[in-house]
């Protein structure tokens, strides 16, 4: 993505809506991420053009919500938003105002943002514009909400979880006023759609610094009102940081006691991250009776046991665990990590029994699986064939 001050088609955007006599600026959080020396990944523009007078400039758009004001550009094979001026109504649902009203002013648009250090603005030539003291907060550490915290979640309830993922994130911390205001409104998290709620969690669990983001959720009383969230208050703090946000769902999990299914089904989990936490769970159920077993490493993929080690490590406070590459040596070790792995097939049981197929078939593939993973026969088609000839008759 190409910086702010780059000869990029964000920046021909802004030159284009200038030329023909409009006010056109970065704002948000591209803004944000550049004041931090952050990459910007997402790069989103303001300007005083209407949405048909921005559709009548570039050759390529895509409406977002026209009536809302947002006109996706497409300037070179890159997408950016371009959002006209605009002042907002109330906000029936808690989540997008009932009506808009188009205005020609920045200083209207930028206060209906969410917190200071998103309502930062910079013009094409890099003249950063910070109307509430964003900066200054930035310096500070801060996250505050613009104007009254109140009134901005009541009008979108996320912005709570939003300031919360933000501690996680960069480390900051929630002015006071912005964090009275959450506990003050945190049973309109309610009221927030999951599909919002889990994008936001995913990006906390992805933050550096989640068990600031987990304190803050307990302490402001949102935890109370999450569709499943651990009661106890250090228990998932002390699993912290993660690697990735399946892992921070799979603690979360295990800290509240929550059985798989009922994690995947209230924050609509996709299959990929449900099947994740389901062998999470199983694994650390194994885990507390027993160290892993050869059958548990062949089982298991490798995050699954690495990250089922550090949940134990964490709870259960035992100096009898291995590292992640201790696991991952024992795992390389085994002599077959998959039934594809073994050198020998269905088609062979039959050429050495001359017997028809039938379930035997499965049932016998399964033995010598088995059998080669535990060590009790080597994985070579000679020293299998014998085991298998003498265990058939034996057990005839």
């Amino acid at each position: 993505m190409t910086g702010l001050f780059g000869s990029g088609p964000s920046r021909e955007v802004i030159r284009i809506l200038e030329g023909v006599g409009f006010e056109a600026v970065f704002v948000g959080g591209a803004v944000r991420d550049h004041v931090l020396q952050r990459e910007a990944t997402d790069i989103d523009i303001a300007t005083s053009a209407e949405p048909l007078e921005v559709k009548e400039l570039f050759p390529i758009t895509v409406d977002l919500g026209t009536e809302h004001g947002t006109v996706l550009v497409l300037k070179d094979g890159e997408p950016i938003e371009v959002t006209t001026f605009r002042t907002e109504g109330t906000y029936s649902d808690h989540r997008r105002p009932d009506s808009v009203q188009f205005v020609k002013s920045l200083k209207e648009d930028l206060i209906r943002r969410d917190f200071t250090m998103n309502a930062l603005a910079m013009t094409r030539d890099g003249k950063l514009i910070d109307l509430f003291d964003g900066v200054e907060d930035m310096n500070r550490q801060l996250i505050r909400a613009v104007g009254n915290a109140s009134d901005r979640f009541k009008e979108d309830a996320l912005r709570m979880i939003r300031a919360i993922r933000f501690t996680s994130v960069l480390g900051y911390d929630i002015e006071d006023a912005t964090c009275k205001a959450i506990t003050d409104n945190a049973q309109q998290i309610r009221l927030v759609s999951v599909e919002r709620l889990k994008a936001e969690m995913d990006k906390l669990f992805s933050g550096v610094h989640p068990e600031k983001a987990i304190r803050y959720l307990h302490e402001s009383g949102l935890a109370t009102h999450l569709p499943l969230f651990p009661d106890d208050k250090e228990k998932l703090g002390r699993l912290a940081p993660f690697s990735t946000s399946s892992e921070g769902w799979a603690c979360m999990m295990i800290a509240g006691d929550f059985p798989a299914s009922s994690m995947a089904n209230s924050y609509k989990l996709s299959n990929a991250e449900k099947s994740f936490l389901t062998s999470i769970h199983d694994a650390f159920e194994n885990r507390l009776k027993h160290s892993f077993s050869a059958d548990d490493y062949y089982k298991y993929d490798l995050d699954v046991l690495v990250t089922t080690e550090k949940i134990f490590r964490s709870l259960c406070l035992s100096e009898q665990t291995l590292t992640a590459e201790q696991i991952k040596k024992n795992k390389l070790a085994l002599p077959i990590h998959s039934k594809s792995d073994l050198h020998v097939s269905g088609s062979d049981l039959i050429k050495w029994m001359n017997i028809k197929g039938g379930k035997w078939i499965g049932e016998w593939i399964g033995k010598i699986e088995h059998a080669v993973l535990h060590g009790q026969c080597e994985n070579d088609p000679r020293k299998i064939k014998e085991w298998f000839l003498h265990e058939f008759n034996r057990e005839k």
